[in-house]
């Protein structure tokens, strides 16, 4: 086991006045303008990232008809989510920034576990006023969900090619590594929607709109099917684990990430389709030319967290001077 270092940034978070909390066209044409959302007043964060030239619209939002239990997760239409009028309203977030950090799994794990144990007593005395984001990215290595099987296994666990984790968010096997973006997410649903299928759906949805903002990418759920997809390419997985309304676990969507690992596994228990990442797509759109890896991560996470604060109407509180040692 693998002793957790805190990260030098972890703080109680201040208390503040709580506040109370887009069906997609299917995959088609992918273009190089890559673009980083416009500064949003509902963060608080320091100089903003280098972005390109190159402009792009904005995708046009839709909405989503969340899902009752049980329910199929494919497009549907409804009317559109209204936004509260005034970002002063907004709900606070304390948001990590890790996104170019490589960050040990059973780390990040414990930490999460540790900000669920405090938000938890918060609940208890009524000073829960504050949700929590964390970015990053894990050096390589499995995760196993509560309903993983060995069969979508391609090797023996007791001689796996890297490490691998059994941990309690639902669903199936998957991989994450460098190039992946991982954000987790730790919100509690009494200030959203206490709907799980509502909060599986949002969290598609906002990866839907980051990658049409800053990619120009049409992505697009798949019925039946958790995550987000670019043509036959799953580019997205989500997996969470929910008590007493609170959230965590979260999303991975594959910027630079080599895929090969992949393929030691059925991710997420699917066999019949594949995988991709935002650079390869990016790559067949511009004929193989050159793109900078890092840059890409720096304008997906700017579009990640533009787009969430957005959907969940939250206040961001940007802290990005933490680190694991």
């Amino acid at each position: 086991m693998q002793r957790f270092a805190s990260p030098r940034c972890l703080r109680p978070s201040p208390p503040l006045p709580p506040a109370g909390a887009r069906a997609c066209n299917e995959a088609s044409a992918v273009s190089m303008a890559l673009l980083a959302p416009p500064p949003s007043s509902c963060h608080h964060r320091s100089a903003p990232l280098p972005v390109p030239t190159a402009a792009s619209t904005r995708h046009l939002r839709g909405s989503l008809l969340f899902a009752a239990a049980g329910g199929r997760t494919g497009p549907t239409s409804a009317p559109m989510i209204q936004p509260r009028p005034a970002a002063v309203e907004r709900r606070r977030c304390e948001c990590f920034d890790l996104h170019q950090q490589i960050v040990p799994y059973a780390e990040a794990y414990t930490w999460q576990k540790s900000i669920v144990k405090r938000r938890k007593e918060l609940v208890d005395s009524g000073q829960d006023h504050s949700d929590t984001l964390i970015a990053l990215q894990h050096p390589p290595v499995y995760t196993l969900g509560t309903d993983s099987k060995e069969e979508y296994l391609h090797f023996n666990e007791e001689d796996a090619p890297f490490e691998v984790h059994h941990i309690n968010r639902g669903g199936e096997v998957t991989y994450h590594g460098p190039g992946q973006l991982v954000m987790y997410p730790i919100l509690n649903l009494r200030y959203h929607k206490e709907d799980l299928h509502w909060y599986f759906r949002s969290l598609e949805e906002v990866i839907i709109r980051a990658l049409k903002s800053a990619f120009s990418i049409d992505a697009s759920r798949i019925e039946g099917l958790t995550g987000v997809w670019v043509g036959d390419q799953k580019v997205a997985a989500i997996g969470i684990h929910g008590s007493r309304m609170i959230v965590y676990h979260g999303l991975a969507l594959n910027i630079t990430t080599d895929l090969t690992p992949f393929e030691m596994i059925d991710p997420c228990g699917i066999k019949d389709r594949g995988v991709g990442s935002i650079k390869e797509i990016l790559k067949k759109a511009s004929d193989g030319r050159g793109i900078d890896d890092r840059l890409l991560m720096d304008i997906a996470y700017n579009a990640m967290i533009n787009e969430f604060a957005e959907l969940f109407q939250l206040s961001l509180d940007i802290n990005s001077d933490c680190s694991f040692q």
